[in-house]
């Protein structure tokens, strides 16, 4: 299947970053500013949990989407410090990012859990951007679809449902890097996810289900990106805290 079939997704985490400020100077001159078919493609952005109302009270452009970057595997209780889906939907919070390699590496976050996340967060009916991806290491071995599919292989066994999810795969080594994966070799994994779903859940899931590429995304290399085949949009970190973020929507959105 074509990826001009999948609606593109194009992702702006946030991460730690940000001030009232930035926000809403970023909200007037990039976010409010920019023009696309939302019936083509879909756009949001993902600031830190503290900001998701302010980021709301700023943004004109109802076109953008709002995320979280986290949510809790817990529901309501005695878990301080803890946002659980059900704080995010009745907030207005329909998107949560889970599984990011920063929160697998230093929250020391298992396979496992980020699976309890994306179950926690379907028995919500909160749309989910899962990230899957392997380290330089990993990479050097040769153990790069062995590693993503391990990192499936629970939120699978949890059989959620997979028309809210979409998967992220950022390639650890090229996160904040520089560094970015090689056309081939993004659109050589992004088939093999593809295959891996399509082998353990279905061919009609995988043939529908997006999946990003995130990885030092940038204005230069953003059109080559999203214009593969099985690559359906971007998670981006740095360059959406830049006005080039407007400009990687505009491209992606005429393609």
């Amino acid at each position: 299947m074509s990826n001009n079939i999948r609606k593109k997704l194009i992702a702006g985490n946030w991460k730690c970053n940000g001030s009232l400020s930035f926000i809403q100077n970023h909200c007037k001159n990039v976010l409010n500013t920019m023009v696309f078919d939302p019936t083509k493609i879909d756009v949001l952005v993902a600031p830190m949990t503290l900001h998701l109302d302010y980021v709301r009270k700023h943004l004109t452009n109802q076109n953008v989407l709002i995320s979280a970057q986290n949510v809790s595997k817990t529901k309501e209780g005695a878990f301080t410090g803890e946002i659980n889906a059900n704080a995010l939907k009745d907030f207005g919070i329909n998107w949560t990012i889970v599984g990011h390699s920063e929160r697998r590496a230093l929250f020391d976050e298992s396979s496992q859990v980020v699976a309890s996340k994306v179950t926690i967060a379907d028995e919500h009916k909160l749309n989910v951007i899962a990230c899957i991806g392997e380290t330089w290491d990993d990479k050097s071995n040769n153990q790069t679809l062995k590693v993503l599919e391990k990192q499936l292989e629970p939120i699978i066994q949890n059989k959620p449902n997979w028309n809210n999810i979409t998967l992220a795969y950022e390639p650890v080594w090229a996160i904040g890097t520089g560094k970015s994966a090689t056309i081939d070799d993004v659109h050589s994994t992004h088939v093999e996810i593809r295959k891996l779903i399509k082998k353990y859940v279905g061919e009609k899931q995988a043939n529908s289900l997006r999946i990003l590429y995130g990885g030092s995304v940038t204005a230069k290399n953003a059109k080559e990106l999203v214009s593969l085949q099985d690559v359906d949009g971007l998670l981006i970190g740095g360059a959406s805290l830049k006005d080039e973020f407007k400009t990687i929507v505009e491209i992606s959105s005429k393609l």
